[in-house]
């Protein structure tokens, strides 16, 4: 065998072992940050998407573009926003920058409503939508918490990806009171 031959079958050889290893990390997958032991979307958003599904503790909810569990209070069913002011610190609007979208597959309807500071809030089937800021992508502990600001009471639930706010969850603890509009020092 000549050297150009045999410089010939270790390149070929070298590109056959980097496919089969780019092929093994693609099968791995990244697993996005996402905690352990949670199941991946339901339904992925595009990158332009402003909200998707994403099964979380057995129940499938909508989450925003980080993959965290949105929620509704039912004093905002309405569609009267309530949650102003410290209530945002702890609970936070999904803003809207444009026409916001979801991936097919996410039932109720999407769009959105003006805030008491003329802002833009992204809602499901006319309610405004939140973030808890006190848990991460992957998390559903606020479903079921019951809070106070400014002399506003607020009982918080998830919204399923049909667009309904979920049950509460037995395990959802009632947060202390904040009856001076500032954010509930315990409990979160």
């Amino acid at each position: 065998m000549n050297t150009s031959n045999t410089l010939q079958v270790k390149v070929v050889g070298l590109v056959a072992l980097l496919s089969a290893a780019a092929l093994a990390l693609a099968a791995c997958g990244g697993g996005g940050g996402q905690a352990t032991g949670q199941t991946m979307n339901s339904t992925t958003a595009s990158s332009g998407d402003t909200v998707a599904s994403q099964s979380i503790d057995g129940m499938t909810v909508l989450v925003d573009s980080s993959g965290r569990a949105l929620y509704t209070p039912t004093q905002e069913q309405s569609g009267k926003v309530l949650c102003t002011g410290s209530c945002t610190s702890i609970w936070k609007p999904v803003m809207a920058s444009g026409k916001p979208s979801a991936p097919a597959g996410v039932g109720g309807t999407i769009g959105t409503l003006m805030r008491p500071d003329g802002t833009r809030q992204v809602t499901s089937n006319g309610q405004p939508l939140y973030s808890f800021t006190q848990e991460g992508p992957g998390q559903l502990t606020g479903n079921g918490v019951s809070d106070s600001f400014g002399g506003n009471s607020f009982s918080w639930r998830a919204v399923l990806a049909s667009g309904k706010p979920a049950a509460a969850s037995s395990s959802a603890a009632s947060a202390p009171s904040s009856t001076s509009g500032s954010s509930p020092s315990s409990g979160y």
